[in-house]
């Protein structure tokens, strides 16, 4: 496949309890709606804002491998947004590892833009991840809750 310089990406991250088994899913297209790759991937037990994040980091490291060179990202997390653009700080310390990891993730490409869109304009990538966790319910059921307060997910930082 011909490398495309510019892409839009939708992004979305779920838990079905927070912590709670997680997914995420991303679709990558052309700025004309073609689809050039699609990403769905369980994470185990999770929090919501991991799979938020890992969504990201999973969709742009995908585009490199594409070749693109300006990402236009949208994701329906308001959070996820302002946190990317800087307007909210990152308190909690994995997602500040996570958010490290995007910012690193994003110096592959000429330009990219965080942007913030209604639910109803990420349904492609929502259903990807309904997918993938799914698929991992089935396979591996619900976990017991963790007792005790959660900061984090099982994804422990580098």
């Amino acid at each position: 496949m011909k490398p495309t310089r510019d892409v839009v990406i939708n992004t979305d991250g779920g838990s079905r309890g927070n912590p709670g088994p997680s997914a995420i899913g991303a679709v990558i297209a052309a700025p004309d709606g073609t689809v050039l790759a699609e990403v769905a991937e369980p994470l185990g037990v999770a929090t919501n804002n991991v799979a938020e994040y890992t969504a990201v980091l999973r969709a742009l490291e995908r585009a490199a491998e594409l070749g693109a060179s300006n990402v236009d990202l949208r994701s329906d997390s308001l959070l996820l947004i302002e946190q990317l653009n800087g307007r909210f700080k990152v308190k909690n310390p994995t997602l500040r590892v996570l958010h490290q990891k995007v910012r690193e993730a994003a110096k592959r490409f000429e330009t990219v833009k965080f942007s913030h869109v209604r639910r109803e304009y990420n349904v492609e990538a929502d259903s990807l991840v309904n997918q993938a966790l799914d698929g991992w319910v089935a396979e591996h059921g619900y976990p017991e809750r963790p007792s005790g307060p959660s900061q984090g997910s099982l994804l422990e930082p580098d």
